[in-house]
């Protein structure tokens, strides 16, 4: 049902599903009302704020479902330590079971921690922390690592609790914001009146104009392959050529990766999970199966000899390191070491 929604959110699914979200349109308008009421204790004070030691960069969408949030982080991350920062990590890991603050390598169980965080951990090559409570996470993982100098929270956009520095919401640019709605009407988490208040908004594919703040685009690129059983091999799109394949996905947007997969030539039976989704064994079809880099760290335990998973990296456009930039040094005075 959740997948038939979140077609519906996108005009898209039959007709009835569609019909049923009219039907929900008044649960928005209570979703909404509570949405505000909260921002408005956090905004009075009612509710508590912690603020910690160091520049703390958020980085959220204003949908459910994925947008690219993972990969701009790894980006942000690399720009950060080249321009001689320190960063550390601190994520809220959605799908772990981990209820206390908790480090996350590159060895975690993402049934503990959650699938990004251990991607993160794996990629980033810096400190990695998990925990509900972002601020408190924040704080253990600047106490096991003092020279961390600044944070970024990935996904912590309606984590009010944490006070931030600079926001960035990422945009499906093929999706947007779909019917523009609030849950569960729409897809929204916020209403879209909230993006004049980030610094940045980064569109994921395609373009988008007219927004109320500095806007950036983003693609994101790949075309090896990475071996799941030995990480060492990685090989290109040739590989495969003239082999029967599937492609499995339990991203937000399962139909980017099969249609990446396509435009690298590859003829695929695509076999699409729902976001977050644990994977067993049986889950994996026989033959050879590509999949996502996310869904890669939940399958390695059972991996197989011919099972591989597309390794992606984002290029965004160069203004939006200009902008961190900026706020690294106006708002916080920070300075590279």
């Amino acid at each position: 049902m959740s997948q038939a929604l979140t077609r519906a959110w996108h005009g898209q699914g039959s007709r009835w599903v569609r019909t049923l979200l009219l039907g929900l349109y008044p649960l928005s308008l209570l979703f909404g009302a509570l949405v505000a009421l909260r921002r408005r204790f956090y905004h009075l004070g009612l509710l508590k704020v912690t603020r910690l030691p160091v520049p703390v960069i958020v980085v959220g969408n204003l949908t459910v479902g994925g947008a690219g949030k993972t990969p701009l982080v790894l980006a942000l991350v690399d720009w950060l330590r080249r321009a001689g920062y320190r960063p550390g990590l601190i994520s809220r890991g959605y799908g772990g079971a981990a209820r206390e603050p908790m480090p996350v390598s590159a060895d975690s169980d993402p049934a503990l921690v959650g699938d990004e965080p251990v991607l993160l951990a794996r990629r980033a090559a810096c400190p990695v922390w998990v925990g509900r409570a972002r601020g408190e996470a924040g704080r253990r993982l600047l106490a096991r690592h003092p020279e961390v100098d600044v944070l970024l929270a990935d996904d912590g956009l309606q984590h009010l609790a944490l006070a931030r520095d600079m926001e960035i919401v990422v945009v499906d640019g093929r999706r947007a914001f779909g019917n523009a709605r609030l849950l569960p009407a729409g897809p929204l988490r916020e209403p879209l009146a909230r993006l004049a208040e980030v610094d940045a908004v980064v569109v994921n594919g395609g373009g988008m104009s007219g927004l109320p703040v500095p806007t950036f685009a983003m693609a994101l690129h790949g075309t090896d392959f990475v071996n799941l059983a030995d990480p060492a091999r990685v090989v290109d799109a040739a590989h495969f050529g003239g082999r029967k394949l599937h492609a499995l996905a339990g991203i937000g947007d399962p139909a980017r990766f099969f249609e990446r997969l396509r435009e690298l030539g590859l003829h695929i039976e695509a076999h699409a999970f729902p976001d977050h989704h644990s994977y067993s064994a049986a889950d994996l079809p026989a033959g050879t199966l590509l999949m996502t880099e996310k869904d890669a760290v939940k399958c390695a335990a059972f991996a197989r000899p011919d099972d591989w998973f597309l390794s992606v990296d984002a290029e965004v456009e160069a203004g939006l390191n200009t902008l961190l930039s900026n706020v690294m040094k106006v708002r916080h005075g920070s300075q590279a070491a």
